[in-house]
């Protein structure tokens, strides 16, 4: 009765949710705190006071009319200029309001960008390990979603990988940075070379290659490791960001697209973005969120929590045995499997009720992903299951 293309979808059900539902499950059964459940990134980070104090100075003193209506598909002036004066003062940039386009989530943003940009067959590239859902928000359109392998010793990309599967059919390439799910960051070397790749063969081929940057996880950085600006590197950049890590608003939906005016095709690439936002039935982004999180564009996520999170479970992976970089960014860690087939693993963790996501669900087997956006009590009380699967694979 459904439609073909959504059978598979049905039948193959995103692993990560799944395990997040088996979660809910076991805490029912066993008691959530007897359940250290990794599996989703669902920030356990408050948002900042300031968000709700906005919302209730919203909802007093602005036109009721005004702040819960339509306004233009690109969303209002006001806040698309605050977000560019924003990114202005921060990266050294020059957008304008003209720039900014609010989007539902990054997500929804990333659909926009894909739907303005490719035709059936058109093929985008992007780096394994990735977010799972690039391969169908592509499909979406007709697109071929094109893999590149990383060095899994450092899980930066493999260049030379990556320019070999360029072709003619290339119409975008998604970098997420930092990365889900292995917290890697990529380098300013790493997008030098890879603007530099993608000058040469936009000359090849006589089209231009976008760079669709997905970065929900922009402020998420544990380290002196700076995460490039795109836009100051190459010109052909739609730069997408949400709200919902940094600010912990992942239900709201909100965040925002970026292309910079040096972006071949602006005028009509533009247009496209924010008739994409209505056909595809968004029509805009949320109106209350826009306006809240034009005032608390200066707040940040806590970063000490999630490295605290971080740090405790690395020293004790580390400390038992496991192989994993330390992540750099993000609220994730890439951890290799003591077995070559890792949802092995994961299922030998969960009879310790210990919930990770198959690196196969990122395109990387072998490697099983923690999300560590939870309460630091979990992190701690994990650490004797944790201990446990370590000896049963004789890493001690």
């Amino acid at each position: 009765m459904i439609a073909k293309s959504m059978q598979g979808l049905v039948n193959n059900n995103s692993v990560i949710r799944q395990m997040f539902e088996e979660g809910q499950k076991m805490a029912a059964e066993y008691g959530a705190e007897n359940v250290y459940d990794f599996s989703l990134g669902n920030p356990n980070v408050p948002a900042p006071k300031k968000v709700e104090e906005t919302i209730e100075k919203l909802l007093k003193e602005e036109d009721p009319l005004v702040l819960h209506g339509y306004m233009s598909n690109a969303g209002f002036p006001d806040v698309r200029k605050k977000v560019a004066d924003s990114l202005n003062k921060r990266f050294g940039t020059s957008f304008t309001a003209e720039n900014i386009m609010m989007t539902v989530g990054a997500a929804g943003g990333l659909n926009c960008a894909l739907k303005a940009l490719i035709d059936p067959g058109d093929e985008v590239m992007t780096f394994a390990p990735f977010f799972l859902e690039y391969r169908n928000y592509t499909a979406n359109y007709g697109g071929v979603l094109i893999m590149s392998e990383p060095d899994t010793a450092t899980f930066q990309p493999d260049l030379e990988d990556f320019r070999a599967k360029l072709t003619p059919k290339t119409k975008a390439v998604i970098i997420n940075n930092p990365n889900n799910p292995t917290g890697v960051i990529y380098s300013e070397e790493t997008i030098k070379n890879i603007a530099g790749i993608l000058e040469e063969k936009q000359k090849e081929y006589g089209h231009p290659i976008f760079i669709i940057s997905d970065e929900p996880y922009r402020e998420l950085v544990y380290t002196d490791a700076k995460v490039p600006y795109i836009t100051k590197y190459y010109r052909n950049t739609i730069v997408g960001y949400s709200f919902s890590k940094t600010l912990s608003l992942p239900g709201e939906r909100i965040g925002y697209l970026v292309v910079p005016s040096e972006a071949e095709g602006f005028d009509e690439l533009f247009s496209a973005l924010t008739i994409a936002n209505r056909v595809l039935g968004f029509v805009n982004a949320p109106s209350l969120a826009q306006k809240v999180v034009a005032e608390c564009l200066e707040e940040k996520a806590d970063i000490a929590y999630y490295a605290k999170n971080r740090d405790v479970l690395y020293d004790a992976l580390q400390k038992y045995g496991f192989s994993c970089i330390k992540p750099e960014g993000a609220f994730y860690m890439f951890i290799k499997s003591p077995v070559p087939d890792e949802k092995e693993f994961v299922a030998k963790a969960k009879e310790y009720r210990i919930l990770l996501v198959p690196g196969s669900s990122f395109m990387c087997a072998g490697f099983v992903r923690l999300a560590y956006c939870v309460s630091y009590e979990t992190c701690v009380n994990s650490l004797k299951g944790f201990e446990s699967l370590a000896k049963d694979y004789g890493l001690i």
